[in-house]
């Protein structure tokens, strides 16, 4: 409905069978993920000759390990995408240690704290703490640290948990991060009808967020006009 609205085109890719189910590569080492790279450069060549793409406004968002997929596709084809979200997913220090993106990149990351799937709080899987992530790419965009905090009203009682949003600004080329902390959320899209694993979030609607967030930012304004931003620390 919100591709409808806005005229935008929604591609859902199917990863390769990993582990006993369909899901991208990017749990182990970079390197084992390079063939789901070069599939998704392929992709977006592939629907670039059938439909009149901006190439400028290419976006990449997916829940779990889509979300970890997200954040590859940032590091490692910065060239093609202006701007992230993960829900319920994250990066392993491996992939952040060696991550390439060459420009700001806009971040939206959504993540519950009762998270039994990706912890909030690290390990597990690999998976950074949440907080240190968003605060990861806070400094390489070089927002500014102290955030715009906002509580979401808790219009919906039922489902057991809140939310939290906070807006990093002040980024190299205007890029921010946005963090929507669900308190005592599971590993679920927040907005969506179906609980999968743990409390959903129903004061927010995670599809509007990411699309109003998406929406600010093209490729060419992020892409800095000499050198590159600083190294990541």
């Amino acid at each position: 409905p919100i591709a409808d609205t806005a005229n935008f085109i929604v591609v859902h890719p199917q990863g390769l069978n990993i582990g006993g189910g369909a899901g991208w590569n990017n749990f182990a080492a970079v390197s084992a993920n390079q063939g789901d790279l070069n599939f998704v450069e392929k992709m977006i060549t592939e629907i670039s000759t059938q439909y009149n793409i901006d190439q400028n406004r290419i976006y990449s968002t997916g829940m779990s390990n889509g979300g970890f997929m997200s954040y590859d596709l940032a590091c490692f084809m910065s060239d093609r995408f202006a701007a992230i979200a993960s829900v319920t997913g994250g990066m392993s220090a491996v992939h952040w240690n060696a991550c390439q993106a060459t420009h700001p990149t806009p971040v939206m990351q959504i993540h519950g704290t009762a998270d039994a799937v990706v912890a909030y709080n690290g390990g597990g899987i690999g998976s950074l703490h949440v907080d240190s992530l968003v605060k990861k790419w806070v400094d390489f965009n070089n927002c500014n640290p102290t955030p715009t905090f906002t509580a979401v009203p808790d219009v919906v009682t039922s489902d057991n948990c809140t939310a939290e949003h906070y807006v990093y600004s002040g980024g190299t080329q205007g890029a921010t991060v946005e963090f929507f902390k669900i308190i005592g959320g599971g590993h679920n899209w927040a907005g969506a009808p179906i609980s999968v694993n743990g409390n959903t979030n129903m004061d927010i609607n995670a599809s509007k967020e990411i699309w109003r967030f998406f929406s600010k930012y093209k490729l060419n304004d992020l892409i800095l006009k000499t050198g590159n931003i600083d190294d990541k620390e």
